[in-house]
């Protein structure tokens, strides 16, 4: 992996790390979690702290997805993310993706390891890392702990032609994303909506 900003060091949550598939153990072992891709990837690892680089954070504890999402179940680990926030989930072996804007869920199509070799070879397209992109040639830095905050979402149609994009820390833009689909999980297309951007 190119670009690392972060590794996650000593495996200090044993109870999350005995309930991962064999090839996930191997891979956190190896470094447990890792912020790659200069942010473009974040892959959890088995830790107490940073919270925000906590598997079981968001897989077990108050504000895991399967809490929120009406597409995730209590089994799917969620093991990694883009960085403005979409998930990467392990159902069985396949590798989900889902849009934490809107709560859709896409089957990639591909095994762990297939997906680390896609995002190895094809890091803009595989980890949808434009937002990131551009961020980065005005002159941006995505620190460990931040993903991009996208304002409006891009899920909605407004005037406006391109969002604003601005670093966050990943539990503020993870509850607002969280927020922005239980407004909007019920409505239909075309309704009209007010927004305001979340302040730290």
């Amino acid at each position: 992996m190119k670009g690392i900003l972060f590794t996650g060091g000593e495996l200090t949550d044993l109870v999350s790390f005995a309930r991962l598939p064999s090839y996930l153990q191997a891979f956190l072992r190896e470094q447990n979690g890792v912020v790659a891709y200069f942010g473009g990837l974040h892959i959890r690892g088995c830790v107490s702290e940073p919270s925000w680089h906590s598997l079981a954070e968001v897989w077990q504890g108050e504000n895991a997805f399967w809490r929120t999402y009406d597409t995730v179940v209590e089994t799917d680990i969620p093991f990694a993310q883009d960085c403005v926030g979409n998930q990467f989930l392990l159902r069985g072996d396949a590798v989900l993706f889902l849009d934490t804007e809107t709560g859709e869920l896409a089957d990639l199509e591909v095994d762990f390891k297939h997906f680390l070799f896609g995002a190895e070879k094809f890091p803009l397209d595989a980890l949808g890392m434009e937002p990131l992109r551009a961020f980065q040639q005005r002159g941006g830095v995505l620190q460990p702990g931040q993903l991009l905050s996208l304002f409006p979402p891009l899920c909605i149609e407004t005037a406006q032609q391109k969002p604003r994009v601005q670093p966050q820390s990943v539990a503020a833009r993870l509850a607002w994303l969280a927020d922005l689909y239980r407004q909007i999980k019920n409505l239909p297309d075309g309704q009209h909506l007010q927004l305001k951007p979340l302040q730290e």
